[in-house]
């Protein structure tokens, strides 16, 4: 059985880690790192934040790469006018359509032989909308999509769907730059907010394990 809370759990052993390290000086603090990539790849920004969004939207690789906390960051320290705001929004839309796409085709291409039969139902725009809460939800939607040969434009609705998405995260960030700041430099919130995560994830896990341990319970009763 797969367990969910695996996941929250290497992320807070990652930033326990990384919060040690930091406090012995071996290395600089994450909002010192971001400002130095900005300054070296000053005149790429929006080649910078395309290929973060990009990396995070491929399926799998997300969970471990906060793809969107570091381009919202990189947002920050950049100060975008308003030109730049639709820039970026641009380069965030093209990046998360091009990992949708990806996504799509490594569905179609490797998907297990059961789940490569046609269907020919549409695909639904209220699971979309579910599935775009997060890229990485979005990620493993266009990947079913892609297994159970669903029409492709679906990643092109997402797109679309994704430019007040973007736009609206973009003007946020901007307008709440220096609240966004604080909370990125306080280890404490970020913490409390792994520990919920992991919290929800152990009770999941638990719920998993007793309907699967009943309904085994259950399958071995039928079959005296």
């Amino acid at each position: 059985m797969r367990y969910s809370s695996l996941l929250p759990f290497s992320a807070l052993l990652v930033l326990g880690l990384m919060s040690f390290l930091i406090d012995v000086d071996i290395i600089p603090p994450g909002i010192e790192l971001l400002e130095s990539l900005k300054a070296r790849f000053d005149g790429y920004l929006y080649w910078l934040i395309l290929a973060i969004i990009l990396l995070e939207s491929i399926v799998y690789v997300g969970f471990y790469f906060p793809g969107q906390f570091f381009a919202v960051l990189l947002v920050v320290l950049a100060k975008p006018q308003w030109n730049d705001i639709l820039y970026l929004t641009l380069a965030m839309v093209t990046a998360a359509t091009l990992g949708s796409m990806l996504n799509y085709y490594m569905g179609k291409r490797f998907a297990q032989h059961e789940k490569k039969t046609p269907i020919n139902r549409k695909s639904s725009i209220k699971y979309l909308l579910v599935a775009m809460i997060h890229i990485n939800s979005l990620a493993f939607y266009m990947f079913n999509q892609g297994a159970q040969r669903r029409p492709f434009k679906v990643v092109f609705l997402a797109g679309l769907l994704n430019l007040p998405y973007y736009l609206g995260l973009i003007f946020a960030t901007t307008v709440l730059s220096e609240e966004i700041m604080k909370l990125a430099e306080n280890t404490l919130f970020i913490l409390c907010a792994i520990g919920i995560w992991l919290l929800v994830c152990v009770y999941l896990d638990i719920k998993k394990y007793r309907n699967t341990k009943l309904y085994a319970h259950q399958r071995e009763q039928e079959l005296k």
